[in-house]
């Protein structure tokens, strides 16, 4: 059932450019969707760890989307497609800094939830650090900077997920 949700999800975004103000929020919610179908798939069922992991990927790709937004911004309103670079304007880099201690305070939460310790807790902090570098990059937004910022979320996946695979290792 929700792989039919992502797939009517996946179907739709595309057009979402041309008649919404905010695409990057519906794909947050086509990247987001994947983590309830995986906890499905493999537990059969959603906790509610898994809701929380949806509203902070949901948070962190709404952000670096964004960022990409902005690279792109006055070609977009030459041509009229739409976006959250266009929507939050001058509040650009203020919603995406909460959006990014969003991600950061949802994730934290989860690793309570999950009894992680000093390892994912690590990985928090330096994400934290990753993503006020990030801020520093788009301050003058940019289109390279901004693209760069982009980019450098990689980094913040990295990392995330060097905490979490830690926590699994064997003691």
């Amino acid at each position: 059932q929700l792989s039919v949700v992502g797939i009517i999800l996946t179907i739709i975004y595309p057009f979402t450019k041309r008649y919404t103000n905010m695409p990057q929020m519906f794909l947050g919610t086509v990247w987001s969707w994947s983590i309830p179908m995986a906890y499905a798939a493999q537990t059969g069922t959603v906790p509610v760890e898994a809701w929380w992991l949806f509203a902070a990927n949901w948070c962190w790709t709404v952000a670096y989307d964004t960022m990409y937004a902005m690279v792109d911004r006055d070609d977009d309103l030459k041509i009229g497609v739409k976006s959250t670079a266009i929507v939050f304007g001058e509040n650009d880099r203020r919603i995406i800094g909460f959006l990014q201690l969003m991600v950061l305070a949802i994730l934290w939460t989860v690793g309570d939830i999950l009894a992680f310790g000093w390892p994912y807790q690590l990985s928090i902090v330096i994400a934290a650090a990753l993503f006020s570098y990030q801020q520093i990059l788009i301050i003058n937004r940019e289109r390279e900077a901004c693209f760069n910022a982009f980019l450098h979320n990689h980094w913040v996946g990295l990392v995330i997920f060097a905490g979490i695979m830690i926590e699994y290792l064997p003691v």
